[in-house]
């Protein structure tokens, strides 16, 4: 099997600790190897580092891995992702593996940081010009993810994650 760019590996990982809870580096591993990515544990482990990587506590008390800390990659970051959306997000189309927002003249580049902060699972950067901002995705199933997530942050003014969309049924 031809091997994977780092690059697309670290947001395939990204992914699955955005959507999944594994407590152990093995879990992962195995994992990845479901989607015919193999790691050896020290590449996983210098992985983790790179997306900063750390345990935290589930509600029902079990530590696993998850991707950021408390200020950035989840809780603020995506609160403040969300409260932005709703002020500046004018329109949202997908298409393919990519994701094109319109926002009040002079605001893309702005909420493109929120974007980056809040490090939405399957997005693998933006471009921002004026009132236009690109998101390039890993495939265009991310695409169709991450659009419903900014769209339903849209629509409520809080963080969702594809979680909450699944228990919404879009």
């Amino acid at each position: 099997m031809p091997e994977m760019k780092r690059s697309a590996r670290l947001a395939l990982m990204r992914g699955l600790l955005e959507e999944g809870e594994f407590t152990s580096q093995h879990e992962l591993i195995a994992a990845l190897a479901e989607r015919d990515v193999e790691v050896s544990q020290s590449t996983l482990s210098k992985d983790l580092l790179t997306l900063g990587a750390v345990k935290r506590r589930t509600p029902e008390g079990s530590l696993v891995y998850a991707v950021g800390d408390e200020t950035e990659g989840g809780g603020v970051a995506a609160e403040k992702l969300a409260r932005r959306c709703v002020e500046l997000l004018q329109s949202i189309q997908h298409a393919a593996n990519q994701i094109v927002i319109k926002t009040p003249p002079g605001a893309a580049q702005f909420l493109g940081a929120h974007v980056d902060r809040a490090r939405l699972p399957g997005v693998m950067g933006t471009v921002a010009g004026d009132d236009t901002l690109l998101l390039v995705t890993t495939d265009p199933e991310s695409a169709v993810r991450t659009a419903g997530i900014i769209a339903h942050m849209t629509r409520t003014g809080k963080p969702t994650r594809l979680r909450d969309l699944e228990k919404e049924g879009q």
